[in-house]
């Protein structure tokens, strides 16, 4: 009798399997579709306020030419000449600053951990890096304020007769380089521990010194997965709010001086909608177009690494 019911059971089990297995499939595409709603919704609210409004109000460059935007050299917002570049010539000078120092740090650690460091090493840089990390921006923002700026720069500029203003570029770039590092670290790391170990032991084969094998072999094999691990901590450093705003200050100008102070992109949406700049306001909606050019410079820049992904990844297959 057991086993006359053997086949019933077995179709049963299979028939709640396969009911299982579409509900966990179903599951899944929806968390993976999250991402990808998140960025439709970013891309139509920034859509509906700064080109066209589908309530019926105007949209931000319906009010104020896009040209104008783009080209006007003032951030006071009641100033006619009122425009992004300031705003964006500060934030690529402080990410300048930032890959300056976090991309050759961030490489050598990350061939340090993966060619040169034994396990117990590894056990000890690891946690350190992510440590690094996990800090919250607030605390780089003033560790940079009061330490950076003042035990640092200005006594070092000082020793040449350069003043350095207490809210400046350079140590908004310097303590956001810093933060990053770990960000480069592990990420080139991933890159490197993949390369086929084959081509090492061809190296090696060779003659080739560990030094040589790491810089000639090893890192233009994972050029590709470097260089996407280098845009993204740029484009970090780019979006970077609080340790800007913090450190760098609230001016910025077309002077370019890094011992200046300095208001990126983030750190002029943080200061006007501190403010309370009302809503439907036009202080309100030049955060929408900052906001914007902001997006589409991160997302130029995602677009990018995909691009030179592919490109060097098919030299090295």
């Amino acid at each position: 009798m057991p086993d006359s019911k053997l086949p019933f059971d077995l179709t049963k089990r299979r028939s709640w399997r396969s009911l299982w297995e579409s509900a966990v499939k179903c599951a899944l595409f929806c968390c993976a579709g999250v991402s990808i709603l998140t960025t439709l919704g970013i891309m139509l609210v920034l859509f509906n306020e700064c080109v066209y409004n589908v309530t019926g109000g105007e949209a931000f460059f319906q009010q104020f030419p896009i040209w104008k935007f783009l080209t006007g050299t003032s951030t006071d917002y009641k100033s006619p000449n009122f425009g992004v570049l300031p705003l964006l010539l500060s934030t690529l000078m402080v990410a300048g600053i930032a890959a300056v120092v976090s991309l050759p740090v961030g490489l050598a650690s990350a061939v340090y951990l993966s060619e040169y460091a034994s396990e117990r090493t590894r056990a000890i840089i690891k946690p350190s890096l992510e440590i690094l990390a996990g800090i919250p921006t607030i605390v780089y923002g003033f560790f940079a304020l009061k330490f950076i700026t003042p035990y640092v720069l200005q006594p070092l500029f000082g020793l040449i007769g350069v003043r350095v203003e207490t809210f400046n570029g350079l140590s908004a770039g310097l303590v956001v380089g810093i933060m990053i590092v770990p960000m480069v670290a592990s990420l080139s790391e991933d890159a490197i521990r993949a390369v086929p170990k084959s081509l090492r032991e061809a190296g090696y084969a060779l003659g080739a010194n560990r030094f040589d094998v790491s810089l000639k072999i090893v890192v233009p094999a994972a050029f590709s997965g470097i260089v996407a691990a280098f845009i993204l901590a740029i484009s970090r450093a780019i979006g970077e709010t609080m340790a800007v705003a913090i450190a760098g200050g609230s001016k910025a100008d077309m002077s370019m001086n890094p011992l200046k102070s300095v208001m990126s992109m983030t750190a002029y949406i943080v200061n006007v909608r501190s403010g309370e700049a009302p809503v439907g306001t036009f202080p309100y909606q030049s955060l929408y177009g900052v906001a914007m050019s902001l997006f589409l410079i991160t997302l130029t820049m995602n677009i990018l690494s995909q691009w030179i992904m592919r490109r060097f990844r098919e030299e090295y297959q």
